[in-house]
């Protein structure tokens, strides 16, 4: 197989249990495997690739399974995080390489700590973006999340029948993702005291409560044009099925309750985004769960979509954090 150069950006199509993964490789070195989350793509890892590359590193950006080119199966039990993590697997193995290292964003966060925690053989070192890393436990998550709100439904418990948000996105697929984007940056996102976006007004739908009128500043014409292109051409039933498999993931890792993650790992995290702020208490738990942290950050002023809306601060954290783990190995 091919190498790829320090300034190529190479696209392929490898098997995986699914079918294929659609990936994205730019340079040489130890294997460094991206992971995005919802609702993005490979892409969402554009300044990452190019950074890491030139660090000395073969970075790997993947369409998680439901994705842009990847295999998008019709079951929506198809979508369970074990299943995903056996595509990262057989990514590192179609690459030719026997390990890797696993950096995920959001649902890609979950992603890659579930790989790190379950197929230590094969991941090596994990880095969490945006949301922290909380062990399996408690209620089935569908409980919580069904207390959350009030009078108003939770995002997530929104998301839960099949079709009823694709109902609401699918008509127009570009608008709803530049609502949905600016809702969660830091410089767009709405003011203090406004309806919160994570929640759904009964009869309402979620786009009611997005910002619009003005992009975020790390999102162009052209970037939006990226992303909903391929959502228009694949729909959002296969992004939106992870959500529906967390209590058949709570089920699926009932071995691992309480589980911590022992390798070297990494959290970045955005100060204004609800996901540090909610799950504060898995942050402070981190020397439990997290034992082999080498590296914290929260970024000032900064949203959810931190490789993003950070890229040059998530890159240098990301290379010094990289650094420390191939050094040590």
């Amino acid at each position: 197989m091919p190498q790829p150069s320090t300034t190529d950006r190479i696209h392929r199509l490898v098997p995986s249990p699914a079918g294929r993964t659609h990936l994205v490789e730019q340079g040489t070195g130890p294997l460094v495997l991206l992971v995005h989350g919802f609702p993005e793509s490979w892409y969402s890892w554009r300044h990452q690739l190019p950074a890491l590359a030139a660090a000395g590193y073969r970075a790997v950006a993947i369409d998680v399974r439901g994705y842009g080119r990847s295999s998008r199966p019709e079951a929506p039990t198809a979508y369970r995080i074990l299943e995903l993590v056996e595509d990262n697997v057989a990514v590192v193995k179609a690459l030719g390489e026997e390990s890797a290292i696993v950096v995920g964003h959001d649902w890609g966060a979950n992603i890659a700590a579930v790989s790190a925690l379950v197929r230590p053989d094969v991941f090596r070192a994990v880095g969490l973006l945006s949301v922290p890393y909380a062990p399996r436990g408690g209620p089935r998550p569908s409980e919580i999340f069904a207390q959350l709100g009030g009078d108003e439904e939770f995002y997530v418990s929104y998301f839960q029948e099949p079709g009823r948000a694709e109902a609401e996105i699918e008509p127009d697929v570009r608008g709803w993702l530049a609502g949905l984007y600016a809702a969660l940056s830091a410089d767009t996102m709405p003011a203090p005291g406004a309806p919160d976006p994570h929640f759904v007004s009964p009869g309402g739908a979620q786009r009611d409560r997005f910002p619009t009128g003005r992009l975020p500043h790390w999102l162009d014409e052209h970037d939006l044009d990226l992303y909903a292109g391929e959502f228009e051409r694949t729909g959002m039933t296969g992004a939106l099925n992870r959500y529906r498999n967390m209590d058949r993931d709570w089920e699926d890792l009932a071995d691992h309750d309480g589980a911590p993650i022992t390798q070297p790992s990494l959290f970045i995290g955005g100060g204004r985004d609800a996901s540090t702020t909610w799950l504060a208490d898995a942050i402070a738990a981190y020397p439990t769960t997290l034992p082999g942290l080498l590296s914290s950050h929260l970024l000032d002023d900064c949203g959810h979509w931190i490789q993003q809306e950070r890229p040059e601060d998530v890159n240098r954290i990301l290379i010094d954090w990289l650094a420390r783990v191939t050094s040590d190995k």
